[in-house]
């Protein structure tokens, strides 16, 4: 019965469908994510961590800098017809930059570009694609159906990297590329296979003045979201920084060659596949979860600086895997439900906004602890940040806590 219970969504056809294609499509993107941080550190300059935190910058500010309108449309469009449209650009994107890299062409710069542009239409897409959930399962079982969404971007994030280690070290980078660009295939053809009469419209926001400022509005009346995303700010900006910590790592600490980046890379999702299974059978998100990951992340942050062997490092990273799912998700699954699903678009592009869009301040400035200190000092600003976080966690509770002693 619990088997079934964590796996619920699975009965219905359209969740099916769809997790399907995002499986595929998902390692596609971990590929591509993984020999982009090996292309940049080894390959255009001479194990510069800088250059790879500008690569972050570049990829995930667009998620900030276009926030108000990547909300509105994902509140005010066709969620399906707009999916379809991001998928596609993102994979003719990835076909462009395996091209380059495959002729030999390719310079940083152009990995720049690429980076902004993915970044782009990932800030349209990520808000989209999470909503889009409820309108394949509805909002009985759309907290399970994120933690198996979960469990499959982090099965791909297992797979992915360690396939892209081994296709860099045999036939060369730009080949995880072309592949990613395939992948995209998957899902377009998912999306296209959905039956529209199972489909549960999200209701759809009206056209208003103000209407693109009006999330900002309803987030920061609400105090236990604005408590959520400064947690998500701290670890997003200072804590999410894997491709520096992992790749600084793995280049100049511990030695190691193609297959063992990918390796490394890939072993964080053993412990963010367990953290998402263990999500996806809870019967609602609790803010004590939150409070639970943040400390985790830290304390795992903290042991991946002080590991003395990749392995070691590996393990960490298992635990820190499981915390920064365990943050995500919660927070996902608590924001969405406790939004009117009228808003949920603007709600879930600030979320993603605030996790992801600080990475222009957090990775150069980790990039270049790296650079200058060492890897392991730049683990240390994620552990701060998640212990950091974890305090924001603890005066939210009290607060409420506190409120609820006066009512």
């Amino acid at each position: 019965m619990a088997t079934a219970g964590t796996f619920r969504s699975l009965r219905n056809y359209n969740y099916r469908v769809w997790a399907a294609g995002a499986l595929v499509s998902n390692t596609g993107t971990w590929m591509q994510r993984a020999a982009q941080d090996w292309l940049v550190l080894t390959e255009l300059t001479q194990h510069n961590a800088s250059a790879v935190g500008v690569v972050m910058a570049l990829q995930f500010g667009p998620q900030l800098l276009l926030m108000p309108w990547t909300g509105f449309a994902a509140d005010h469009f066709n969620q399906r017809r707009l999916l379809i449209a991001t998928q596609a650009t993102m994979g003719v994107l990835a076909l462009a930059l395996g091209l380059l890299t495959i002729t030999g062409l390719v310079q940083l710069w152009h990995v720049y570009a690429f980076a902004f542009l993915f970044g782009c239409t990932a800030a349209f897409d990520a808000p989209v694609r999470q909503t889009f959930v409820a309108e394949l399962v509805g909002d009985r079982d759309l907290s399970n159906a994120i933690a198996l969404n979960s469990t499959s971007f982090n099965a791909a994030r297992m797979i992915g990297p360690a396939i892209a280690g081994i296709i860099i070290a045999s036939i060369g980078t730009g080949w995880a590329f072309l592949l990613n660009a395939a992948s995209f295939m998957a899902v377009l053809s998912s999306l296209a296979l959905l039956r529209s009469s199972e489909l549960r419209p999200n209701a759809r926001a009206v056209r208003t003045k103000g209407g693109m400022t009006e999330g900002f509005h309803y987030v920061w009346s609400r105090r236990d979201l604005r408590a959520i995303m400064i947690m998500l700010f701290l670890i997003g900006t200072f804590g999410l920084n894997f491709p520096i910590f992992i790749s600084t790592m793995a280049v100049t600490v511990f030695h190691t060659d193609a297959r063992g980046f990918g390796l490394l890379s890939s072993t964080m999702a053993v412990g963010t596949i367990s953290g998402a299974l263990l999500a996806a059978g809870r019967a609602q998100p609790r803010f004590v979860s939150l409070l639970l990951g943040a400390a985790t992340f830290g304390a795992g942050c903290t042991l991946a600086a002080l590991a003395p062997s990749s392995w070691l490092f590996g393990a960490a990273l298992v635990v820190i895997g499981g915390a920064a799912l365990t943050v995500t998700n919660t927070s996902n699954a608590m924001m969405q439900l406790s939004t009117e699903p009228r808003m949920r678009g603007r709600v879930m592009a600030l979320r993603l906004g605030v996790a992801l869009g600080g990475t222009p301040i957090g990775a150069p400035i980790v990039g270049w602890v790296a650079d200058h200190l060492g890897p392991r000092w730049a683990l240390s600003i994620g552990a701060i940040a998640g212990f950091a976080a974890a305090l924001v966690a603890v005066r939210a509770m009290s607060a409420r806590a506190l409120d609820d002693c006066r009512s």
